[in-house]
């Protein structure tokens, strides 16, 4: 995809804040460069991350969360306030990149076993008609146990063969089975089948290490099994996910997962700023310029051990993301400040940008809330004059009290349809429901004024 390509897709879901998406249009073009150009080349390019600063609610995560979707790249965002220095209790730095594979592991399995997707369901299919189709008693034969012991007696007969008839008789129960299968028609039977035990995670950690003794376990043991009953709607999904792993190779999808994660991979730093201290702060969060010295070699070249293997670092794309109310970009260190040359400023949603919010992208808010309403008959729809009066009166509430952004719009419908939402239970005919201004104003009168919108902050 082109930069345009790439901010034309992002302005179906997220308004405004051009600048950011250039940045983030462009970080991604110059992938698709970098894999054009020759191998020696190409190692000596590295991603030009990008901070962008700015209020919550306006778009930050979004913009990155969608981009990554948009090529299918694995994707994890990361509260930097989460991780510690070396040697303080909490999660260790390069966690961020072991979530990255784990995530990346996700998306290429997922994409293997749609490749075998066909042939996995007709197996499942064969496999509940055989759970569902009555067994063969075995004829049972005593044994003295003292001949067993001592390995004397008759060799075992073998099991006498079914008849013809049996035969023809065995296969028409089972076409008959099948047909049924495939109307819909045996869903509520109940089936035994096996699955496998779930190992817990038990995590150890030392001087800010982590470790996942029961995943690491759990690939060294041989896995357990124990029967289940359950319905066939139910069983079908399990036995699929079995069938499907059957016939993929986990050893190449992990090898794949690997290399994409390092080409591809894109790590989400949220809350950056909370990490940012001046030399003189002093206190329980003395361990900030720690921490970002402990993220430094991550982003600027590391290679991280993981179960599935080494992974580097060097051209994974980090976005760092935060408020800056309190600190400035200035305040990270210099090392830190100089691997991310690229920073975007996201600007504060306006009154327009609230009812474009409303109105333009493929899942806006009021599309979501038609949609939730449908299952209980309920036509939902709003006039523009009251789409006009959410979008004043989200922004004022955000002009008066915290600046939330586009999330107050979620508690600004929540009680605007708080009534609609109760009483529509489905048990009538489909009727159109169209919110007007003038019920905007009704609903909404009593927190209208300046001084009473208390309400309304979360």
């Amino acid at each position: 995809m082109t930069p345009r390509e790439i901010v034309n897709a992002l302005d179906r879901y997220i308004i405004g804040q051009d600048e950011a998406k250039r940045a983030v249009a462009i970080a991604l073009r110059n992938r698709y460069r970098r894999s054009c150009l020759p191998p020696e080349l190409r190692e000596e390019i590295t991603p030009k991350n990008i901070i962008m600063l700015g209020p919550t609610g306006v778009g930050k995560t979004e913009i990155a969360r969608r981009l990554a979707k948009l090529v299918e790249a694995p994707f994890v965002k990361v509260e930097a306030s989460k991780y510690t220095e070396v040697g303080y209790v909490g999660r260790d730095v390069e966690s961020m990149v072991r979530d990255l594979v784990e995530e990346s592991i996700r998306l290429t399995k997922q994409k293997r076993m749609e490749l075998v997707k066909d042939a996995a369901a007709a197996a499942t299919e064969q496999r509940l008609v055989e759970l569902l189709l009555p067994q063969q008693k075995k004829q049972q034969r005593t044994v003295n146990p003292l001949q067993f012991l001592l390995g004397s007696g008759q060799p075992e007969p073998e099991e006498p063969k079914p008849t013809e008839e049996e035969q023809q008789a065995r296969k028409t129960l089972r076409e008959q089975t099948l047909d049924r299968l495939r109307r819909g028609l045996l869903e509520k039977e109940i089936v035994e089948i096996e699955v496998e035990e779930s190992v817990s995670a038990m995590m150890f950690g030392a001087s800010g290490m982590e470790f996942d003794m029961g995943g690491m376990l759990g690939d060294l043991l041989p896995k357990k099994k124990k029967a289940k009953r359950m319905p066939v709607e139910h069983a079908r999904s399990i036995l699929m996910q079995q069938e499907s792993e059957k016939r993929i190779d986990m050893d190449d999808v992990n090898r794949e997962a690997l290399q994409n994660a390092e080409q591809n991979g894109i790590i989400f730093l949220d809350e950056i700023d909370k990490i940012a201290g001046n030399a003189n702060h002093m206190g329980a969060d003395v361990s900030r310029e720690g921490v970002q010295r402990d993220i430094l070699p991550i982003v600027e070249g590391t290679t991280v051990a993981t179960k599935y293997g080494p992974v580097k670092t060097d051209f994974i794309l980090f976005i760092g993301a935060g408020a800056f109310h309190v600190a400035k970009v200035t305040d990270l260190i210099p090392e830190l400040q100089g691997r991310f040359p690229i920073r975007v400023t996201l600007k504060d949603l306006t009154e327009d940008d609230f009812y474009a919010i409303l109105t333009q992208p493929d899942n806006a808010i009021t599309k979501q809330y038609a949609a939730l309403l449908k299952p209980d008959n309920v036509n939902l729809s709003f006039t523009e004059d009251a789409l006009k009066e959410i979008a004043k009166f989200a922004f004022r509430a955000n002009e008066q009290n915290e600046n939330i952004g586009a999330r107050r719009l979620h508690t600004v419908m929540e009680n605007l349809l708080n009534d609609i939402s109760f009483n529509a239970n489905g048990q009538h005919p489909m009727i159109d429901v169209v919110v007007d201004g003038a019920y905007v104003d009704a609903h909404l009168s009593a927190e209208w004024g300046e001084d009473n919108i208390s309400k309304y902050i979360l």
